[in-house]
């Protein structure tokens, strides 16, 4: 019988280790003979995603809302692909994903409610994993070359806020991430292998 597939996403402030934790991941599961691949968002090889890559970067001034729908569009420009990985068995693995628009989006004032609803179409996670570390972890991980965001202590603050109450829901998992990388990726195997199972 054909494996399942499934959508994880990675979700936390800048520097927390998604990236690394989804490589890790991704590894594993290859190694235990599951197909599984790794998208990142935002995704700037897109029209969408070049857009942000210069507003993140300030050539562009848009208001939060108009960066939120540039973030979910980015998406929506995707969605076609990761229906057919799921579909077809593979394990999809997001850095980033439908929660990191709640998060910056209600750090930056916007309404929770509007920023998950226009996400409702899209694949909704099988497991979401938040790597929770301190704004100011986040700061001293990345020094040199921060977007606009990455620079805003307070907002980084309020952004993290919104993840925890998020991670309270089903579905996900808050992980502390100030811990060993093989430690936390570890604990994220463990996880991650019993919800495949139960598929």
């Amino acid at each position: 019988m054909a494996a399942t597939g499934m959508l994880i996403a990675f979700e936390g402030l800048d520097q927390s280790g998604k990236e690394t934790q989804a490589q890790l991941l991704r590894d594993r599961l290859k190694e235990e003979g599951r197909k599984a691949r790794i998208v990142a968002f935002p995704d700037y090889s897109t029209s969408i995603g070049e857009e942000l890559a210069r507003a993140l970067q300030g050539e562009r001034d848009y208001s939060p809302d108009v960066m939120q729908l540039l973030y979910v569009a980015n998406r929506y420009e995707r969605k076609p692909d990761l229906i057919r990985w799921v579909e077809g068995g593979l394990v999809v693995i997001c850095d980033r994903y439908l929660a990191s628009s709640v998060a910056y989006g209600e750090a930056h004032g916007l309404d929770a409610a509007w920023l998950t609803d226009m996400q409702r179409f899209l694949p909704q996670p099988g497991l979401t994993l938040m790597l929770d570390i301190a704004p100011e972890t986040a700061l001293a991980r990345k020094a040199a070359d921060r977007d606009r965001y990455e620079r805003d202590l307070e907002m980084l603050a309020r952004a993290r806020e919104s993840y925890r109450r998020q991670a309270a829901a089903p579905g996900w998992m808050r992980i502390d991430g100030e811990r060993d990388r093989r430690e936390i990726a570890t604990e994220i195997f463990t996880a991650v292998t019993a919800r495949l199972a139960r598929l």
